[in-house]
């Protein structure tokens, strides 16, 4: 059964429309293909509440960040780690913690800073990116870009995933060429085309605009963009979408194909002694059979376990909503009934594996009676009356799958 609360807890707009103009319907129409900017006019509210000058200090200076947190760049060129970072200190003695004063000096000089991982790090971005990723089907990172006046961080290059940039402060001049190499795949960066993106990026751009706070750009994978702050310091967001493509449904059935080929004894036998494998005519006949088994075993995957296959990676590619683990053990010690909700974020489902029914989820897996899978399916439905009794309840708000209500997260990240 799908999880009704994927798109998140209660709250004043979803991920997607908080960054854009259309619905899925509309965005769909240029999905993958045609950039599209969103002037702040035509959104909601502007993106302060999601990270501020203020926010960017902190993470910068008092949250002991450590290197994979943070690039510094300057005109496409990356600083070694060890230009801006350093121990801890006494009782924080770790190597590569930022060191803020660094930053300040390098920041000052015209050097971008490169703030990753902002889905794990900070709360606001946390909970929209969850709720984006949710209304997308695709999961999401979050960076953020701070660039020095008159500065551009990178030259003219694509990504091997689609962007939203998200304006937060300053103004930032962009320029956007089509594509070398369309849809590009994770092992098909720009740097193997670098010539032909140094070309391109010499024409006249595709598109040309100037970013103002709580402006959007939509930037399909593959093409090709630079920027470059203007007038004072700029901050942008970029949302990164990891997109699912036809070539992941294409891994999919070739590994269910070789599971299916592999239980056949006759394709697990040995080739002959003194084959050579190098030789294609040596080969050809054993060839010709695994071909037809594995075209015959393509032809039999069933659609259902091909998804099952797909959810299970869909559920490793993002977390789901933050949990308190002492405040839920604390309240979990109470032997009287608890107000549970799902867990936002969760994909759960309930499936029969081995004969047993099971809550499958970004949680893990907890085991169920046929009574309690009944009542779990109706309380992931949001069903009235789905009661599940003090020790169903407890048992799911201990394995992670459950929160307390009036335990979510903060307002700012819960709103938006």
């Amino acid at each position: 059964m799908s999880d009704p609360h994927e798109a998140g807890a209660p709250r004043r707009c979803t991920g997607l429309e908080r960054i854009l103009d259309l619905d899925l319907a509309g965005l769909d129409a240029i999905w993958g293909r045609s950039p599209r900017h969103v002037p702040a006019a035509a959104l909601p509210s502007p993106f302060a509440d999601l990270l501020s000058t203020q926010d960017v200090d902190a993470l910068l200076s008092q949250r002991g960040l450590r290197a994979p947190f943070l690039r510094v760049a300057k005109e496409g060129r990356t600083l070694p780690d060890a230009d801006f970072t350093r121990g801890g200190g006494v009782g924080a003695a770790i190597a590569d913690q930022l060191d803020d004063t660094a930053l300040l000096r390098l920041f000052a000089s015209g050097h971008t800073l490169v703030l990753q991982g902002l889905h794990r790090s900070h709360p606001p971005l946390l909970h929209f990116s969850q709720q984006l990723a949710a209304d997308l089907g695709h999961p999401v990172q979050v960076n953020a870009y701070v660039t020095p006046a008159q500065s551009t961080g990178f030259s003219a290059h694509y990504d091997v995933h689609d962007v939203f940039v998200l304006q937060t402060a300053g103004e930032k001049r962009w320029r956007l060429h089509r594509p070398v190499h369309p849809h590009p795949l994770r092992d098909q960066p720009w740097q193997q085309r670098e010539d032909a993106v140094s070309a391109a990026a010499a024409a006249d751009p595709h598109l040309e605009v100037t970013l103002q706070p709580g402006d959007v750009l939509y930037i399909p994978r593959g093409w090709l963009h630079a920027a470059t702050a203007l007038g004072s310091m700029s901050t942008h967001v970029t949302v990164g979408v990891h997109v699912w493509h036809r070539g992941h449904l294409a891994e999919t059935l070739l590994d269910e194909a070789r599971t299916a080929v592999a239980a056949h004894s006759a394709q697990r036998t040995s080739l002959r002694p003194g084959v050579d494998v190098g030789d294609a005519d040596d080969i050809r006949h054993d060839l010709e059979q695994v071909r037809a088994a594995l075209l015959e075993a393509l032809a039999a995957v069933d659609g259902e376990r091909a998804a099952t296959a797909l959810e299970a990676r869909h559920r490793s590619g993002q977390r789901p909503e933050p949990v308190p683990p002492v405040a839920t053990v604390e309240a979990a010690s109470d032997p009287g009934p608890h107000d549970v909700r799902p867990r936002a974020h969760l994909r759960a489902r309930v499936r029969r594996i081995d004969g047993e029914c099971v809550l499958v989820s970004r949680a893990g897996r907890v085991v169920l009676t046929e009574d309690e899978a009944r009542l779990v399916e109706r309380w992931l439905g949001d069903e009235p009356g789905a009661d599940l009794g003090p020790q169903l309840a407890r048992r799911l708000l201990l394995a992670g799958v459950g929160r307390l209500r009036g335990q979510d997260p903060d307002a700012v990240g819960s709103a938006t």
